[in-house]
Order: structure tokens, then C-alpha cells, then sequence
């Protein structure tokens, strides 16, 4: 009997670990989400303005498409 208690325990010892360093690891990987969607939304951002930038560029591009003609030896 003495023994069954000392294995059950130990079992729960064994659990308990476990359990603790798994909350670790999910709060581990729950930062690593969270910094990943952070550089996500900056990367957005980033091309969202490449992307008006580009946008404006042809628009201006488009204004002066007769002085920017490529000569006709080309």
C-alpha cells in the first residue's frame, strides 16, 4: 500500500512537471505569435506604401509620357 502511494506521487510529480514546462513552451510560442504578427503588420504597411508609391510614379509617368518616348533608333 505504502508503495502504491509513492508511485501515484511520483506520477503526480511527474505530471506536474509536465504540465509546468508545457505552460512554458505555450507561453513561449505565445510571444513568438505575437512578434510575428507585429513584423507582419509592419510589412503590410510597407507594402501598402511601396505600392501607392508605385501607383504615383506611373500616374506622374503617365503626365510625361510624351518627353520620356524612347527615340525611334531604339
Amino acid at each position: 500500500m505504502v508503495r502504491l502511494m509513492e508511485n501515484n506521487e511520483e506520477a503526480i510529480i511527474e505530471l506536474q512537471t509536465k504540465l509546468a514546462f508545457q505552460e512554458d513552451l505555450l507561453e513561449n510560442l505565445n510571444q513568438v505569435i505575437t512578434d510575428q504578427q507585429g513584423q507582419i503588420a509592419k510589412l503590410e504597411r510597407t507594402v501598402e506604401s511601396i505600392i501607392v508609391q508605385m501607383h504615383s510614379m506611373q500616374s506622374s509617368g503617365q503626365d510625361n509620357g510624351q518627353q520620356q518616348e524612347i527615340p525611334p533608333h531604339y
